[in-house]
C-alpha cells in the first residue's frame, strides 16, 4: 500500500500540526453524501462496477483492436484522455512487440500536431476511440471529425466498425450520433467527473488495447478503497491532504509533483487537473505545478532551492526498480567514474533522491514523500486511487466543492462567439 513520509515536511508545521479533525469531518461528508458535489461521487464505487460484465466487455472491444489494427487513436481532452494517457506512458512507454500504438487527438487545436500523427499513422490499420460527454466540446469535437474523415478515406462504408464511443448513457451529441451510425459504445457514468473517470471505460479501454491488465487495476483499485476507508491518521490520504492543507495555510501556495521516472510526465498531467479543477476556486487553491527528477533539477533546481518560499515538495518514488542497470567498468578511469562501476543506477537514484530532499528542506522547501510499492498495474491503481481520495478530503477542507468546475466554461463561451457558432 501506499505510504506517505511527512518527515520531510514536519519541520515547517506550527505547533498544532496537520488538522485531522477536519479531514475526519471531510472524510464523514464523503461517505455521507452531506455536502456539496456528493452526487459526483459514483468513483468510489467504479472498481466494484466495473468488475462485472462491463469489464468483459470492455477487454472484448480491446481484443477485437489489438487482433486487427497497428493503431489506436484515442479522441479527447482533459480527463478523457489525461489518465489513460499517464497510465499507458508509466508502465509501456515503449510497446511491447504485438501491442497497437497509442496516438492522441482533441487535446488541441495545433494544424502542425494533427498532422504529425496523421504521418506517423501512415498506412497503419487503425481504431478510433473518441471519449466525451456530451461531444460537443470544441477539440475533441473537431479531432473526431478529422478521426472518422481518415477513417471513412480507409475503409469506406467499414468505418463505423472502427469506431468506440465513450459518452453519456442517454442524452448528448456524441450518443445520438452514435445510436445513428451504430458505433458500438461505452459510458460515461452520470455521477463522475472527468477527471474522476479513469477507472471507467474512460481509461480501462485505451488501457487495454496498450496491453495493460484492466481486471489487475480493476482489482487493485477496490482493494485500495477499502483501505483509504479507515477513519483515523494512520490513512494516508488523511497524512496528505492534512498536511498540504496545513502547509497552505501557512503561506505555502504552490505545490510541486515530482518524480524521478520521466515516464511519469503525463500521471503528473493527470494530477494536476485533478487538484487543479477541483480546489482552484473562490479565489483560493494551491497551485499544482510539475517536475521531472534529476533532469529539471539541471533547469529549475535553482529556482526551487533558492526562489521564493513559497512552494512544498511532494515527491513520488517507487519502491523497486523493474530492472537491474550495473554501472560499467570504464578501462583507464578517464572519466573517474570507476567509484560506481558495478554499482546499480538505481542505487545511485535512490542516493540521489535522497541528497535532493535534504538540500531542498535546508532550502526551506518542506518534503512529502509518496512512496508506491511498484510501478506496475497494482501500484498504478493504488496512486489513483490515493490522489482521488486525498483530493476529495482536501477539497472539502478547504471548503470548497471538489468536484465541479464553473470556471472551465468561461473561455469556451467567448471563442464560440468568436468563431461564429450559430446561436452564441
Amino acid at each position: 500500500m501506499i505510504k506517505v513520509d511527512l518527515s520531510g515536511a514536519a519541520p515547517f508545521f506550527d505547533a498544532g500540526g496537520p488538522d485531522y479533525a477536519g479531514a475526519a469531518a471531510a472524510h464523514r461528508h464523503l461517505e455521507e453524501l452531506a455536502a456539496s458535489g456528493t452526487d459526483f461521487t459514483g468513483w468510489l464505487e467504479l472498481p466494484k462496477r466495473m468488475a462485472g460484465a462491463e469489464l468483459k466487455t470492455i477487454l472484448s472491444a480491446a481484443q477485437k483492436i489489438r487482433s486487427r489494427s497497428g493503431a489506436l487513436v484515442v479522441v479527447g481532452i482533459g480527463g478523457s484522455y489525461l489518465g489513460a494517457r499517464g497510465a499507458i506512458e508509466l508502465l509501456r512507454p515503449v510497446p511491447a512487440p504485438g501491442d497497437p500504438k497509442i496516438f492522441f487527438l482533441g487535446n488541441g487545436l495545433s494544424p502542425d500536431y494533427v498532422s504529425d500523427v496523421i504521418e506517423r499513422l501512415g498506412g497503419t490499420d487503425f481504431d478510433v476511440n473518441v471519449i466525451s460527454k456530451s461531444g460537443t466540446t470544441l477539440e475533441p469535437a473537431l479531432g473526431f471529425r478529422i478521426a472518422r474523415t481518415l477513417l471513412e478515406k480507409k475503409y469506406g462504408s467499414s468505418a463505423k466498425k472502427h469506431i468506440f464511443a465513450t459518452t453519456d448513457a442517454s442524452s448528448g451529441t456524441l450518443r445520438a450520433m452514435a445510436l445513428a451510425e451504430g458505433w458500438e459504445c461505452f459510458t460515461i457514468p452520470g455521477n463522475v467527473g472527468g477527471r474522476y473517470s479513469i477507472l471507467s471505460a474512460v481509461g480501462l479501454l485505451p488501457m487495454a488495447v496498450a496491453g495493460l491488465d484492466i481486471a489487475r487495476i480493476i482489482s487493485a483499485a477496490a482493494e485500495t478503497f477499502d483501505r483509504l476507508s479507515l477513519h483515523s491518521p494512520d490513512n494516508p490520504a488523511w497524512q496528505y491532504a492534512a498536511a498540504r492543507q496545513h502547509l497552505y495555510q501557512s503561506g505555502r501556495t504552490l505545490e510541486l509533483l515530482a518524480c524521478y521516472e520521466p515516464s511519469f510526465r503525463f500521471m503528473a498531467e493527470w494530477w494536476k487537473q485533478l487538484f487543479g479543477e477541483s480546489e482552484g476556486k473562490n479565489g483560493i487553491g494551491l497551485f499544482p505545478a510539475s517536475l521531472e527528477y534529476t533532469a529539471d533539477l539541471h533547469s529549475m533546481g535553482q529556482y526551487v532551492q533558492d526562489g521564493p518560499r513559497k512552494m512544498l515538495e511532494t515527491v513520488v518514488c517507487f519502491e523497486s526498480f523493474r530492472r537491474k542497470f550495473p554501472i560499467p567498468f570504464g578501462m583507464g578511469n578517464p572519466d573517474g567514474l570507476n567509484y560506481l562501476a558495478g554499482r546499480d543506477l538505481g542505487d545511485v537514484c535512490r542516493v540521489a533522491a535522497e541528497a535532493v530532499k535534504a538540500a531542498h528542506i535546508s532550502g526551506g522547501v518542506p518534503n512529502i514523500g509518496i512512496s508506491v510499492p511498484m510501478r506496475d498495474e497494482a501500484g498504478l491503481a493504488q496512486l489513483i486511487c490515493f490522489f482521488e481520495f486525498s483530493c476529495a478530503l482536501s477539497g472539502y477542507m478547504s471548503g470548497v466543492n471538489p468536484f465541479d468546475q464553473p470556471g472551465v466554461e468561461a473561455y469556451k463561451k467567448t471563442m464560440f462567439k468568436m468563431l461564429g457558432k450559430p446561436g452564441v
